[in-house]
């Protein structure tokens, strides 16, 4: 009797097992088949917290937008536990609506599509308490079963560190063109900030620049220039470890104002010297993709003509 109670139970466990592998399989599947109808992903990161990388994330997609690319540019704000593009975008209190397809993407300003743990919580202060397993699991989710669409760029903002959201999605995408590494000027910062340029490199994903963000105050009445937090720390790692300089963004009081409102900085003062910082940046990763991909196009035609002669 307590040879076939163990039998059975082994086969329960082989067919579970089974199961669980399938599963694995398909959504692994799907995932490819989603990410598959987007030409560009990109993460924002940052070894430490407090630099703007949202900031930065939000304006960067509105700037893509404005640049040849609108309604074909997508969010995914994978700070599980402290959410805020939607804040940025002035679309907090909306929710992902499911159909028979999965679940879509909240449509923003100029037909950004994000993805937020924020759409998905009940109340303002209800805070997400869980460990990496989950936060996995829910970034495999965001990526395979949100019906994404064709897009040209998908912007990932993750949360600051090297810990599992940042792995979790190196992991699912391997094929990621690169990641944007944020900083301040500060020492501590560019400390702290060089750990995320030794994290891309180990996981093998392209460096495509780092951004200064709040690279000292322009007063808007003298034009005189203030390095609040000291100034050129992301041009010195840029050269310490031989990697590109994307540019500066200078601090201006309308940025935090703009995003505690929900307008894109970008849009509401396009004329400032923070917004043609943005401009520029976005026409730097746009000559980092296009020497990307003549780099993959001539590796292609090498092997090619070696597999034939």
């Amino acid at each position: 009797m307590v040879k076939e109670t163990d039998k059975k139970s082994e086969s329960e466990k082989s067919k579970n097992f089974t199961e669980a592998k399938e599963n694995i399989a398909q959504n692994e599947k799907l995932l490819r088949t989603r990410m598959s109808k987007v030409k560009h992903k990109i993460a924002i990161i940052s070894g430490k917290g407090g630099v703007g990388k949202s900031v930065i994330t939000a304006n960067l997609a509105i700037a893509f937008s404005l640049h040849g690319h609108a309604k074909k540019v997508g969010i995914l704000d994978a700070d599980i536990h402290g959410p805020c593009i939607p804040k940025m975008l002035g679309i907090r209190g909306k929710h992902l609506q499911g159909g028979p397809m999965g679940a879509f993407p909240v449509s923003g300003p100029l037909g950004v599509e994000v993805v937020s743990m924020d759409f998905l919580l009940p109340e303002d202060e209800t805070p997400v308490i869980w460990r990496g397993p989950l936060k996995m699991s829910a970034i495999r989710q965001f990526l395979s079963e949100i019906v994404w669409g064709n897009l040209d760029f998908l912007f990932i903002d993750l949360p600051p560190g090297t810990g599992d959201e940042s792995l979790s999605v190196m992991q699912l995408l391997p094929e990621m063109d690169g990641v944007v590494i944020v900083t301040i000027p500060s020492e501590v910062s560019q400390v702290v900030v060089k750990k995320a340029v030794t994290f891309a490199r180990q996981l093998n994903i392209p460096i495509i620049g780092i951004v200064e963000n709040m690279s000292g105050f322009i007063c808007p009445q003298c034009d005189a220039k203030y390095d609040i937090f000291k100034s050129g720390g992301g041009k010195k790692i840029s050269d310490d470890l031989g990697v590109p300089f994307l540019g500066s963004i200078p601090i201006d009081p309308m940025i935090c104002k703009d995003s505690d409102k929900g307008n894109p900085f970008v849009t509401e003062h396009p004329k400032s010297s923070a917004a043609e910082a943005f401009m520029n940046i976005v026409e730097k990763i746009e000559s980092f993709l296009e020497e990307k991909k003549n780099k993959e196009e001539t590796i292609a035609i090498k092997s090619s003509e070696k597999h034939h002669s």
